[in-house]
């Protein structure tokens, strides 16, 4: 099966050649992490071989004297410490590591969990790393890899193949089925990913001991992706408290099943009081047209802001817009705390929300879209023109992300 290039390649190694921090890439178990990164590295250290997490139990020196770091390089060595946040004191060795040898390495850090997030003692790495999170394939990198233009985030447009919308429709984003393509793979590899993820990723790396409960909570929220999460119902259908429902759904979270988009207010805190929406990382295993089209206009959102946002090229946020009269918009898109565009998502409705344009004048939103998964591609720029709203091709728009 032959890989295809990542844009990942290409942020990582403008980092490794400019930035002396560590890079910490973060993602969903099984998204390529460790193939990318250790396309760039010289050196691969994985905690889940034993002989390598002795040697990072003996200490940074022995890691150090092992990948002969005194010595002298024709380039500076790039070190890949994979699965490093299963050792309870990672935090406290990078420390040591970085701040005794950084001049002489480079290091790239990997984990499925959410690193920036999980607190398990030691020293703050403050200033140390910058963290890059990965995502799944997306119409726009099945396109591209080269970096975006710091001052044009958005890309032109650009035709992708149908057999490439359709894998990415039909199969979903993640490296082995959206290159393999076969359906039958496919689903064992679903299964086999969640299982994994329930069974070693939380077991291993939080304190919930009711799996069984937090498998009926995973079915259940695997028919609601795109749906707003009323945190006492599902309490209600798993019997627990509303307070341990909220710490499960960030769990999972955490360990990326799927992603919450919170209705975006000015006023932040109205914004952390309101339910928000809950959507799935892998769109492939969503069977209702309308919840897949929309989940799979969030994951590319999603990637976009946040890879917007680890490039340095600004502030961006993903919401979503719902006021009292039960009005709403399904995204919002803000740049550097601004309104910067609005997304409504449909499978096939052509006929424009007067919703969408209601809220792009309210606001005063630059740009306004009907995103349409089934319309025909066509060679013309989404946000060449501002206030108005247009209803614009999936394949266009999704072309011109990340």
């Amino acid at each position: 099966m032959e890989m295809k290039k990542r844009i990942y390649d290409s942020v990582l190694k403008e980092h490794v050649l400019s930035q002396r921090q560590m890079v910490f890439v973060s993602g969903p178990r099984q998204v390529g992490k460790t193939t990318t990164c250790r396309n760039l590295a010289t050196a691969y250290i994985n905690w889940d071989n034993t002989d390598d997490r002795a040697m990072v139990l003996k200490g940074p020196m022995a890691v150090a004297d092992k990948l002969g770091l005194d010595k002298l390089h024709e380039s500076m060595p790039i070190v890949l410490l994979d699965e490093l946040h299963k050792f309870g004191k990672w935090k406290q060795f990078l420390k040591g590591f970085f701040d005794t040898y950084a001049d002489h390495f480079r290091v790239l850090v990997t984990g499925s969990s959410r690193m920036d997030i999980y607190r398990r003692g030691g020293d703050s790495l403050m200033g140390r790393y910058f963290l890059y999170r990965m995502h799944p394939f997306t119409v726009a990198e099945s396109l591209r890899h080269d970096l975006p233009d710091p001052e044009h985030v958005i890309r032109p447009p650009a035709r992708i193949a149908e057999e490439d919308f359709k894998a990415l429709w039909t199969h979903g984003g993640y490296p082995e089925p959206f290159i393999k393509r076969d359906i039958r793979f496919s689903r064992r590899w679903r299964a086999l990913r969640l299982q994994q993820l329930l069974r070693e990723d939380i077991r291993d790396l939080t304190q919930i001991h009711q799996l069984g409960q937090l498998e009926i909570l995973v079915n259940l929220l695997a028919n609601r992706s795109s749906h707003q999460l009323i945190y006492s119902n599902l309490a209600s259908a798993v019997q627990v408290s509303v307070d341990t429902m909220r710490r499960w759904i960030t769990t999972l979270c955490n360990m990326h099943l799927g992603f919450l988009v919170r209705p975006w207010y000015k006023n932040v805190s109205r914004s952390l009081r309101k339910e928000p929406k809950w959507f799935l990382r892998d769109w492939s295993t969503i069977d209702d047209p309308g919840d897949r089209t929309e989940t799979i206009v969030a994951c590319h959102l999603l990637k976009a802001v946040e890879g917007w946002t680890d490039m340095g090229l600004g502030n961006f946020q993903l919401g979503y817009i719902r006021d009292k009269n039960q009005r709403e918009v399904d995204f919002i898109v803000v740049r550097d705390g601004k309104p910067w565009f609005l997304v409504e998502a449909k499978h096939s409705e052509e006929t424009t929300s007067p919703t969408l344009k209601y809220f792009q004048q309210q606001l005063r939103v630059p740009h306004a879209f009907q995103v349409v998964l089934e319309a025909d591609y066509i060679e013309a720029d989404c946000f060449a023109v501002q206030d108005q709203t247009r209803v614009v091709p999936a394949r266009t728009f999704l072309s011109q992300l990340l």
